[in-house]
């Protein structure tokens, strides 16, 4: 996840309506097994079925627990029923290269997309690759410390740039391209993508791309996507 306003780490996205889930189920099929282990199975009430880590219970709500390491918040209702995987399953391993074939293969949210980077002179591409790496076009996603929606915008960022409903798809876009723009006007692409992920203050203490393993891998796969 990218950071998108202040420094520090964000944290995993945490997807929130059904349809983020089915969308992240999709997704999830398409990684790749390393080592195994231990699972659980979730029955869905629509016949799907999902093989996680494990499961708790948040309030009214059921969090799974995903072995690639996030989590899907749900409500109960949409699950029939939960056993224990006996057998050992692979841990998945995200392949960038599957996930930057997905990207290309179905863009949602294009159409804001190209007419909101043209209106700012900031390349759609580019932002596409951000919202991917960022949250991978969940417009949901909310990470452990409060980024909201596609681009994963902090509160401050929303607030500096006037966005009520930070997961507004397109009022996320907006902001979030205006606050990639920023950067672009002060820093070179792979030193904008830096702040936009572990914030100015690191890139300009560092004197470019922090040695922050999370940030390296963010960039490298965003400029990945871009010159696919």
């Amino acid at each position: 996840m990218g950071y998108a306003g202040h420094e520090g780490d964000k944290g995993k996205a945490r997807l929130v309506t059904a349809r983020s889930f089915a969308s992240f189920v999709a997704f999830v099929s398409l990684v790749a097994s390393a080592v195994p282990a231990r699972a659980e199975i979730v029955f869905f009430t629509t016949g799907r079925t999902l093989s996680v880590k494990a499961h708790r219970s948040e309030g009214e709500s059921l969090v799974l627990i995903l072995r690639s390491g996030g989590e899907i918040v749900c409500e109960p209702s949409i699950v029939a029923r939960i056993a224990p995987d006996e057998l050992p399953y692979p841990e998945p391993v995200v392949e960038p290269a599957v996930v930057a074939e997905a990207a290309v293969a179905a863009v949602p949210y294009g159409e804001i997309i190209d007419k909101v980077s043209a209106k700012h002179g900031v390349d759609a591409k580019l932002v596409r690759a951000v919202i991917q790496v960022e949250s991978a076009y969940h417009e949901r996603a909310r990470s452990s410390k409060g980024a909201m929606g596609l681009m994963q915008l902090m509160p401050a960022t929303a607030r500096q740039y006037a966005i009520a409903n930070p997961y507004d798809p397109a009022s996320n876009i907006e902001g979030g391209i205006m606050h990639l723009k920023s950067l672009l006007e002060r820093f070179r692409r792979p030193l904008a993508l830096a702040a936009y992920n572990a914030g100015e203050a690191a890139v300009l203490r560092f004197h470019g791309i922090p040695p922050y393993p999370e940030t390296q891998n963010y960039v490298s796969r965003i400029l990945q996507l871009v010159e696919r």
